[in-house]
């Protein structure tokens, strides 16, 4: 273990994180390091339900960190986040992580070691060359071909990912083999982790209210000015749910109401995998939200920390 104490909030998307975040974070006097993937990009707002500045009653950190354009990886992600950490706990504050994505938090919390890789290799270039003349699902296909293995951990949009592992292939390497080693499972920081549970179909009503506050709020005008940014040819970025679908609206693929209703598809599909993800992991303590409030898992939480 090389640092101190970090306290963490998880759980599905829409699940309400980010509101038991804020109350924690506030009663402890300290700052949130948000743990999602795509609320590093500047602009994408809405569709990430990012908290409004105005609306944030706590610094909030590892947001805006990239433009849309960049491939912002899990190991740049662990290198800033440990940053942020290191300076909150110099100053004796508890940092308070929040998110879904569970690879960035393990990542952070976790003695993980990432393998070096070739970011300007020939065979990335092709690669990236098809997926800008095709999609990230005929690269995917060709990673099923190729390497099933690899293909079986790898989220069929994560294309920087399945990049990586076709990288891989031609250097005569598998993604699966060497993923195997990633994870040193030794802590990196003594973690206090606290999952949000609760039923189901409560989550999935919450889910489809969200889509469409977002659309309310204005999520295609978020798009479109994206797409001036270059959001069309953002290879990570563009894979963020709540976005690609409505690229696909504004090119003239599906309708706005297609689009709403397969964000909603692809959210809960995201909330399945983000559950499994975490209920692996024996550290988590959960809080059922349908048998207490917010309110009251706030309280429970600040109380355990105190006992610590």
């Amino acid at each position: 273990m090389k640092g101190g104490k970090v306290l963490a909030i998880v759980g599905p998307t829409a699940s309400g994180k980010s509101a038991l975040a804020d109350k924690v974070a506030a009663q402890l006097h300290t700052s949130e390091i948000s743990i999602d993937a795509m609320q590093v990009y500047r602009g994408m707002d809405i569709g990430t339900a990012k908290t409004p500045v105005a609306e944030r009653v706590c610094p909030l950190l590892m947001v805006d960190m990239a433009d849309i354009v960049d491939n912002y990886s899990v190991q740049l992600f662990q290198t800033q986040a440990r940053e942020y950490i290191d300076k909150l706990q110099a100053d004796d504050q508890l940092p308070v992580l929040c998110g879904g994505t569970g690879l960035y938090l393990d990542a952070v919390i976790d003695d993980m070691r990432f393998p070096k890789g070739q970011t300007d290799s020939a065979a990335r270039k092709k690669y990236e060359a098809l997926a800008e003349k095709e999609d990230v699902e005929a690269l995917y296909t060709l990673l099923q071909e190729r390497d099933p293995d690899s293909a079986d951990i790898i989220h069929p949009h994560n294309i920087r990912r399945v990049i990586r592992a076709l990288e891989m292939l031609d250097e005569g390497k598998s993604y699966a083999t060497q993923h195997k080693g990633l994870y040193k499972r030794a802590s990196w920081y003594q973690a206090q982790i606290y999952g949000i549970a609760m039923e189901r179909e409560r989550l999935y009503r919450r889910i489809d209210t969200r889509v469409d506050a977002m659309f309310d709020e204005g999520l295609v005008k978020e798009v479109k000015g994206l797409m001036d940014q270059g959001l069309a040819s953002a290879l990570t970025a563009l894979q963020a749910i709540g976005y690609k679908e409505i690229v696909s609206a504004l090119n003239g693929e599906i309708t706005l109401d297609e689009a709403r209703k397969l964000i909603k598809k692809n959210t809960r599909h995201l909330a399945k995998r983000q559950l499994s993800w975490f209920h692996r992991d024996p550290r988590v303590n959960w809080l059922n939200l349908d048998k207490m409030t917010s309110d009251e898992a706030a309280e429970q939480i600040v109380a355990a920390v105190g006992e610590r």
